[in-house]
């Protein structure tokens, strides 16, 4: 008898384990229902969201620009990080295929090795959409929306090479290697300060758009470099860390640009610690996606190219009172 119940309470918390496990989903993945009527396109239909990180800033803005929009339309949503990790990419797609998700907004975890998981979801019926990273292939995602990372990056360059008076040394960090965008901003940046000779790269490296890294990678080249005078940063948590080390370094008067238009980098305008930043088109591309999703689920077509680059603006202390919510205000 007692050999029975311990078999029954044995077989009963295993059972409540498998459910708790079905319900966490994912890794972490979470889903949300929508409380607006659906649409004939979106009834009872999932939309999975998934990006890079939901610690960083930027990117759980962008999953909640996007999250709100397809809510608004009437889809239910899956939302999940792969956190640059190409498996767990694979894993979050199967698992969308696996629950026959209408369709996918995707900010992908590397520009080649994507394209075979994309690929996948496309050949089980499922589109796909990029938004902020594109991918080296054509004609499979149905869209890519990103920012014109080279435009950006040329005022951002600007900008810097204004505040320097066009000399002296300066410092980049650059973003994840396996990041198109890392090298187009790369690329951008030298297309401007290259044509000023006064101007003195004298380190250029990786911080993978970490801010954790950019304090420590700014730290050590501090060490080779004390006299820098400037930090080029190809995106604001990487800008955070370098500010972060300079004053631990009491270096206040070194300057700093980023490349994103967080609200962190906003407030340190406002300080009169970073100097400028570019503001990203996060909450157009977002929003942009859902719909374009929504459009070629009720018509199979999104009557746009499938390469779309929208302008970044440049944020300074002049105009930075305009911005709100990772935007500009209306007629500003």
């Amino acid at each position: 008898m007692k050999q029975r119940k311990f078999t029954f309470i044995v077989t009963l918390s295993i059972a409540f384990v498998v459910l708790l496990a079905t319900q966490a989903f994912a890794n972490g993945a979470k889903e949300k229902s929508s409380s607006t009527p659906a649409s004939s396109a979106s009834s009872t239909k999932l939309m999975a969201i998934l990006v890079p990180s939901l610690s960083n800033p930027f990117f759980v803005a962008e999953e909640n620009f996007a999250n709100a929009e397809a809510q608004k339309l009437g889809y239910k949503t899956m939302v999940a990080s792969h956190n640059d990790d190409a498996n767990t990419q694979q894993q979050l797609i199967d698992t969308a295929i696996a629950r026959h998700a209408a369709a996918i907004i995707l900010d992908n975890a590397g520009a080649d090795v994507s394209i075979a998981p994309i690929k996948k979801a496309t050949d089980a019926g499922i589109p796909v959409f990029l938004i902020d990273r594109e991918i080296n292939a054509k004609g499979i995602a149905k869209a890519q929306i990103v920012s014109n990372n080279f435009q950006g990056a040329q005022l951002e360059a600007t900008e810097f090479a204004k505040l320097m008076n066009y000399k002296g040394t300066f410092i980049e960090l650059t973003g994840l290697p396996s990041d198109t965008n890392a090298h187009v901003r790369e690329q951008g940046v030298a297309s401007v300060l290259s044509k000023f000779p006064d101007l003195k790269m004298v380190a250029i490296q990786t911080a993978d758009w970490d801010q954790t890294k950019a304090f420590n990678v700014t730290q050590t080249l501090l060490q080779a470099h004390p006299n820098i005078q400037g930090v080029v940063a190809d995106n604001d948590t990487m800008a955070m860390g370098a500010e972060a080390a300079l004053l631990a370094a009491h270096k206040p008067n070194v300057i700093v640009t980023g490349f994103d238009g967080s609200p962190d980098v906003i407030n340190s305008i406002k300080k009169g610690e970073i100097k400028a930043d570019v503001l990203q088109p996060i909450a157009t591309f977002s929003k942009l996606a859902v719909e374009e999703a929504n459009q070629y689920l009720t018509t199979g077509s999104t009557g746009k190219p499938e390469k779309q680059e929208l302008d970044c603006i440049l944020i300074t202390p002049k105009n930075v009172n305009d911005y709100q919510n990772w935007s500009m205000r209306s007629g500003s």
